[in-house]
């Protein structure tokens, strides 16, 4: 399976990531821009990486371990990779914070380098990702546009809210300890290994031809 922690910088995304990945078994944990990042990376750099990530998952998936990855892809990214519909499971957690925490991140770890317009950009993102989280018909333009051209958008972009597979867990870590976050995201991997494991995972081998799944098999919560 593919685990994503997605979500704007500064929200804890690689922090967790780092703390949770000795409590999980068979689990490679790896951050999004490991690979290292171009000088003018776009949307279009974002979508091949995206691919790159999910054939490396997939690499991991034929010796039976799972992908525990983050970065600031989100669901509808993921989904429309070219190698998603190979994944035996993808299963996604926004990892959230307050704008003034967000913004007193990025003032201490990267003192000086990013202006007001800068700032108020990353916290536009953040609340695109909250949206996008919640309905798929939120503002797809955003990724979809200038997009990669091997980006597969139609696979989702017809679902509504509704649709138990547009399935984007939500943590917010705002004003908790960084344990009882870690200890979130253990239990939401062991929960999505579960659903999975009894064929109850929307977003399993097979979903973009698959009917949806009644309302009550929904893993996501938030």
């Amino acid at each position: 399976m593919l685990f994503k922690l997605t979500g704007s910088s500064c929200s804890g995304k690689t922090t967790l990531a780092r703390s949770v990945a000795d409590r999980l078994q068979q689990v490679a944990v790896h951050d999004f821009d490991e690979v290292g990042v171009p000088e003018r990376a776009d949307r279009r750099w974002r979508h091949r990486m995206t691919e790159h990530w999910v054939r490396r998952a997939l690499d991991y998936q034929g010796r039976g371990i799972d992908l525990l990855l983050t970065g600031q892809s989100p669901l509808g990214e993921v989904l429309a990779t070219p190698s998603a519909p190979l994944l035996d499971g993808i299963a996604v957690c926004l990892v959230d914070v307050a704008d003034e925490v967000r913004r007193d991140r990025l003032a201490v770890r990267d003192v000086g380098r990013w202006d007001a317009d800068a700032v108020d950009a990353f916290l536009s993102w953040a609340a695109w990702h909250r949206g996008h989280a919640q309905d798929p018909r939120h503002r797809p333009d955003v990724v979809t546009n200038g997009s990669w051209s091997e980006m597969v958008w139609h696979r989702w972009t017809g679902w509504t809210a509704e649709d138990p597979r547009w399935c984007t867990h939500l943590l917010d870590t705002t004003g908790q300890p960084l344990g009882k976050s870690v200890v979130q995201v253990q239990r939401w991997v062991t929960e999505q290994r579960d659903a999975h494991r009894t064929g109850q995972l929307p977003l399993s081998h097979g979903w973009p031809d698959r009917s949806t799944l009644p309302a009550d098999r929904r893993t996501s919560s938030g």
